[in-house]
């Protein structure tokens, strides 16, 4: 006769057992396989396609939409970012090369001048900058299908690195799902040790 102390134990084990497999059956098998007759295949392997579909449309009509990009780049913080490179640059072109093209300027044409100029076109930059962008990122919005994209390229994931990110994001969800088995595994145990006693 088992010791109804080992019955809770018992009961733990198989709670937490059934939910780990439960898990492990989410990723495998990868291919599907025949047993007795009945095809086993993991979920996520068989609805790999479905999910890459549902998470393009996601992403393309939720998470990703190019007028707020758009929105960010011409946000004046970010473009005042940029002055320290398009001024650096200016400066060589005023200082270098338009000199090696147009050399008789540098006789004509002094670096008060040369100021004037660089802060005129810096002017004209910080205008036209965010008239590119704009222009830049509807022009992209038309021609880059972000749904195609994302459910193409989940789509071609291996089945090794579709588990590996979904295990990195859910890691401590299956963990917790894992403990609750046993947990209310013992519980029952302990229930039927109770009504053992009782009877």
């Amino acid at each position: 006769m088992i010791p109804l102390i080992i019955i809770p134990i018992i009961s733990a084990f198989i709670g937490w057992f059934t939910n780990w497999i439960a898990i492990k059956m989410l990723f495998h098998p990868k291919q599907p396989k025949k047993i007795l007759g009945i095809t086993f295949h993991g979920i996520f392997p068989k609805r790999q396609r479905q999910f890459a579909e549902k998470l393009g449309v996601l992403v393309a009509t939720e998470l990703l939409h190019f007028d707020e990009i758009a929105v960010r780049l011409k946000d004046p913080g970010q473009l005042k970012e940029l002055e320290p490179v398009i001024s650096k640059h200016l400066d060589t072109f005023l200082q270098v090369k338009l000199k090696e093209k147009l050399p008789v300027i540098s006789m004509f044409v002094g670096e008060g001048t040369m100021g004037k100029i660089k802060e005129g076109m810096m002017e004209e930059i910080e205008v036209l900058l965010p008239e590119i962008i704009e222009r830049y990122t509807d022009s992209l919005s038309h021609k880059v299908d972000v749904q195609r994209m994302v459910t193409e390229k989940v789509s071609n994931f291996s089945s090794d690195k579709l588990e590996n990110i979904l295990n990195a994001i859910m890691k401590k969800e299956f963990f917790f799902v894992e403990i609750i088995g046993g947990v209310l595994g013992f519980i029952i145990g302990l229930l039927q040790v109770l009504l053992t006693l009782i009877s």
